[in-house]
């Protein structure tokens, strides 16, 4: 009952800060989100339910969608253009660094969808990894694109409706179920584009 009434209070208070932010709410949710990619310490699963919130379910999904993409690619190109000619310089030094670019660079396309779906795995070390290998844009692009699919409906559907999906296991069976479809996806994707 306690946990009920603290949930409507905060529920309450997300639509107070809304209304009164009018345009300019949803315009900082889109730009904390891209720079979440970037910046971990702010919480990206905030800033997605907020979209929701704001936009509802369909344009909500749509909108936080693109802008972790953007600012995972914004991330991704950071450090492939300012910081990978330094890598590759003291990679060639440290065996332990050499093996670990090596493993990064031989992900397969599917492993990578399924990393960057999973909501707990932090993006910007995944963005910074990839950015500091030979992985090209093509590729990151399209994992980011079908991964994120996942994430983004992950965090706005849990955001929204977070005491009914610790009630009803279904809401854990549809995450499951997505889960797979983003394999079964990024496997068909792997395979037409020929990206591992």
């Amino acid at each position: 009952m306690i946990t009920m009434n603290i949930f409507n209070q905060i529920n309450n208070y997300i639509e107070i800060i809304l209304n009164n932010l009018g345009i300019y709410g949803p315009i900082l949710g889109c730009l904390l989100i891209c720079v979440e990619s970037i910046l971990p310490f702010l919480p990206l699963s905030a800033f997605i339910t907020l979209n929701f919130l704001a936009f509802g379910n369909i344009v909500g999904f749509i909108i936080s969608w693109i802008f972790t993409i953007v600012g995972c690619m914004l991330s991704f190109t950071l450090f492939r253009k300012k910081v990978k000619g330094w890598v590759d310089k003291k990679r060639k030094d440290k065996k332990r660094l050499e093996k670990i670019m090596q493993v990064l660079e031989r992900i397969s396309f599917a492993k990578l969808v399924v990393i960057m779906a999973i909501p707990f795995t932090p993006a910007f070390l995944i963005n910074i990894a990839a950015g500091l290998t030979k992985m090209s844009y093509k590729r990151f692009l399209f994992a980011l694109m079908i991964g994120k699919i996942f994430l983004v409906y992950f965090w706005g559907y849990i955001g929204t409706s977070l005491i009914d999906s610790l009630k009803n296991p279904i809401i854990l069976l549809r995450i499951i179920v997505i889960c797979l479809i983003v394999y079964v996806i990024s496997w068909f994707i792997n395979k037409k584009f020929r990206l591992d």
